[in-house]
């Protein structure tokens, strides 16, 4: 019997590497090529494996792109509400949450690449859908009582969109700076402090 166990344990650890493998190669091609330009067979050859075993792992090429995404956001999570964690002050807020998303950018700049491409996958338009609706939380979340101005809650989440990050970098912004300034951006469209 523990024998048994051990073979069964040595061919579980067997398949999550292999399955690690796919989806390492995945997010290789995908951050080399993009979404749309990358195969089943590609995936299969870059993991050092046949199609058949990417297949038994990810049926679908959707399947393989949402363990890419769960992937990304290992190695790079989205910022959430403990961003705002000990801040009160709105502007403070914005600052911490445009720092947030922007550093989740740079680690992870492939995003932008996979989100031209969603149309070759429901899964990453679901994915992205979800992101803009995050986004647009966070945002009202940090500007507080003023994000009953929709317009102010709308510029917000816009400007903490992954183009906008991306647009500034390659115009030279350190990716500080242009959360730095998107910040100052909203947080000047604020009532001011009462004090």
């Amino acid at each position: 019997m523990v024998q048994r166990t051990y073979v069964q344990s040595r061919r579980a650890e067997a398949a999550a590497e292999t399955r690690r493998r796919i989806v390492e190669a995945t997010f290789t091609l995908h951050a080399e090529q993009g979404v749309a330009a990358t195969s089943m067979k590609q995936i299969a050859e870059r993991a050092g494996v046949s199609v058949g075993t990417v297949y038994h792992h990810f049926p679908t090429y959707d399947d393989a792109i949402a363990a890419c995404g769960a992937h990304v956001f290992s190695l790079a999570p989205p910022p959430d509400e403990r961003v705002f964690e000990n801040l009160t002050d709105p502007r403070e807020r914005i600052a911490a949450l445009f720092h947030a998303a922007y550093g989740q950018y740079r680690t992870v700049p492939m995003m932008e690449a996979a989100r031209s491409d969603q149309h070759v996958s429901p899964v990453l338009r679901q994915v992205f859908a979800e992101e803009a609706q995050r986004r647009a939380g966070l945002a009202r979340q940090a500007l507080g009582p003023a994000a009953e101005d929709r317009e102010l809650a709308r510029l917000a989440a816009g400007l903490l969109d992954i183009g906008v990050w991306s647009a500034l970098t390659r115009a030279g912004l350190t990716t500080e700076a242009a959360a730095r300034a998107m910040a100052e951006a909203v947080a000047s469209r604020l009532p001011p402090n009462p004090s």
